[in-house]
């Protein structure tokens, strides 16, 4: 078998104690801590550096029993669709090695359905969990934000970033979320949710969809490829037949969600990455300059082209002469976009889309077009400005490549998103 590339570090940490997820092995992305096991976000700037602390995830895995098994490949610092601008090479689709296995969680995903890993966790920006799940043919759910700790996660975005389970099964990425959920002091962004869940989230993995209220908005089939939208109507129809009512829905704001999403991504980026300077991470240069041109230098020598891009463009979009033009534009757009979810949700149970608008690109293809990458992002992003919980479910396939179904629920409505998918997986 080709070498996918889906482990950056193949190193074993143990359980700490019995518990649900005993006898399972757990793939972590890179970016989340693992106390003594170097944690690199895929980037050459951290290409040594080891953390003093576990993140209360991993702390949690250990605490029910699972076998943590190895960090895994990712886009550079999260920035990516597809596995591909990891300073460590790209990881390879298991379906079809010649394709990519999206991003930026694609080592996380890429584990999972090659068997590397029972479970895996991976972290989602605007998708980096729902995207890999897709093109890889597994589950991967993206929790409403506060749910899970972001603690011991190296931040690229914080106010639109979490932690969420990959699975071959809906059943038991909901068990692994059961175990990583919960409030944690040492993250304030944490929170309880209004109403306290009846019982595990596995509990709500009963397939039973019959009374169930999907929309569809018009807006997330729009531009996508037809055979990705067959395969997506396939999946309803199966739901449908099990009892689901399915119906269209439109939310307007989503045609401003794309460019709203760069702009709060990519300004929060250049100010979580200000503090990789050379002095405390990085790689040694020669520059014997000043500080500006040592900072300088380690920056050129460590970060990797999307990266730097995304820095420069957030720099800009808070610079004083355009933060009222960009970034408070993009905000407005984002609260518009989360009355909009919540409007539709009113309506329906749950919202449906095809996660991504295209099948798995092959390698190579996306790089010589930074914009193309950003625009497929255009299914997963609105949640992530709304702040609400998705799962990414195989749909089926066409062409022989995964599809995958998207399910967004109301916040903390992940019991229903999860009875919904546990229909099809």
């Amino acid at each position: 078998m080709t070498e996918l590339n889906a482990f950056l570090t193949r190193e074993r940490i143990d359980p700490t104690h019995e518990g649900p997820l005993s006898g399972r092995t757990v793939a972590v992305k890179d970016n989340i801590s693992t106390r003594g096991v170097r944690t690199t976000c895929g980037s050459a700037m951290l290409a040594e550096y080891v953390p003093p602390y576990d993140a209360t995830v991993v702390e949690r895995l250990r605490e029910a029993g699972a076998t943590v098994v190895g960090k895994t490949n990712m886009d550079e610092f999260g920035m990516g669709t597809t596995t591909e601008t990891s300073a460590f090479g790209p990881t390879r689709n298991p379906v079809d090695t010649g394709r990519v296995p999206g991003g930026s969680s694609g080592g996380s995903a890429a584990a999972v359905a090659a068997g590397e890993a029972d479970l895996a966790l991976g972290s989602d920006t605007g998708g980096s969990i729902r995207c890999p799940a897709a093109f890889c043919g597994v589950v991967g759910i993206k929790p409403t934000y506060g749910l899970v700790s972001r603690y011991g996660l190296v931040a690229y975005a914080n106010s639109l970033e979490g932690i969420g389970p990959f699975a071959r099964t809906v059943e038991e990425a909901a068990e692994l979320l059961d175990v990583i959920a919960g409030v944690d002091e040492r993250d304030a962004t944490t929170r309880e949710p209004e109403t306290t869940p009846a019982g595990s989230y596995a509990d709500a993995a009963t397939g039973d969809v019959d009374g169930l209220s999907i929309g569809v908005p018009t807006e997330l089939l729009e531009g996508a490829d037809e055979r990705v939208v067959e395969a997506v109507e396939g999946a309803l129809s199966e739901l449908e037949a099990e009892g689901a009512t399915v119906r269209e829905v439109s939310l307007d704001s989503l045609s401003y969600a794309v460019e709203a999403y760069y702009v709060i991504a990519m300004s929060e980026a250049s100010s979580n990455l200000a503090r990789f300077d050379g002095v405390r991470y990085g790689p040694a240069t020669e520059s014997e300059g000043n500080w500006n041109e040592a900072f300088a230098a380690v920056r050129e020598e460590g970060f990797g082209e999307e990266v730097k891009r995304r820095i420069l463009l957030g720099t800009y979009a808070l610079s004083a002469g355009y933060h009222e033009k960009y970034y408070r534009k993009a905000q407005d757009a984002r609260a518009w976009i989360a009355e909009d979810f919540d409007g539709a949700l009113s309506e329906v149970d749950v919202l449906a889309s095809p996660t991504m608008p295209v099948l798995p690109p092959e390698l190579g293809e996306s790089l010589d077009d930074p914009l193309q990458m950003y625009l497929i992002d255009a299914n997963t992003v609105p949640v992530n400005l709304a702040n609400l919980p998705a799962i990414s479910v195989p749909a089926g396939e066409s062409d022989g490549l995964p599809v995958g179904l998207q399910l967004i629920g109301p916040a903390f409505g992940e019991e229903t998103i999860i009875r919904a998918a546990s229909a099809l997986a």
